[in-house]
């Protein structure tokens, strides 16, 4: 486990693993987990694969929200247990019910709990993030944007190297590439990029391979 810190407030980051299904295909993969926080209290950023994994970085902080980018179920998985156990809202965008219904659809208790909204923000340890709606790789992905560490959660939104996957249900690459350039390459190019899978990127080197337009 890894802490990057600005004053009190820092970004815990491990990694989890397990798989990911979708259009009667399953692929095996590694999710980051994200926990923004202090050393009271925290928000968790998606639950995949394993909820000992994530209390692991959690450790004995009050957790005042699960956050979720999107519904693909490798990020939600998890999150019903993960709430129980933690006892904090499950927070997700709206727009991805049909994804959430795929993996969680029909089974009583688990819906989430409080709708994201782009614009929302989410206070925690004296700092704020930002909801930014970021549709195309799913419709209610969203991205969380915390301008005073600067930094921010993409999800499966933008990686090191492009933009997220398209091509499976409920995804469209043109609606992807159209929400990175309207909400993303807006912000300072020195922005770090922590994403839902692999290394860190910066908002500047995602702009500069793809181009502002």
């Amino acid at each position: 486990m890894a802490g990057r810190a600005s004053g009190q407030v820092r970004v815990d980051h491990a990694v989890s693993s397990g798989t990911f299904s979708l259009d009667d295909e399953t692929h095996q993969v590694d999710n980051n987990i994200w926990v923004v926080g202090d050393d009271s209290e925290c928000v968790v950023i998606d639950a995949p694969h394993s909820v000992e994994d994530i209390l692991a970085v959690v450790g004995k902080r009050t957790v005042k929200a699960i956050l979720c980018t999107h519904a693909h179920d490798d990020h939600v998985r998890v999150a019903p247990a993960l709430r129980d156990r933690v006892v904090a809202p499950i927070m997700l965008h709206p727009d991805d019910q049909p994804l959430w219904d795929l993996t969680h659809g029909g089974e009583r208790g688990h819906l989430w709990d409080v709708d994201l909204a782009d614009g929302q923000t989410i206070e925690v340890a004296g700092t704020t993030l930002t909801v930014i709606h970021t549709p195309g790789h799913a419709p209610g992905a969203v991205c969380l944007y915390a301008p005073e560490l600067g930094c921010i959660f993409t999800g499966d939104t933008l990686f090191q190297g492009g933009p997220g996957a398209t091509g499976r249900s409920f995804s469209d690459r043109s609606t992807l590439d159209a929400s990175i350039r309207a909400k993303l390459f807006v912000l300072p190019d020195e922005t770090v990029v922590h994403t839902g899978h692999g290394p860190d990127t910066t908002i500047g080197a995602e702009a500069a391979a793809l181009g502002r337009d």
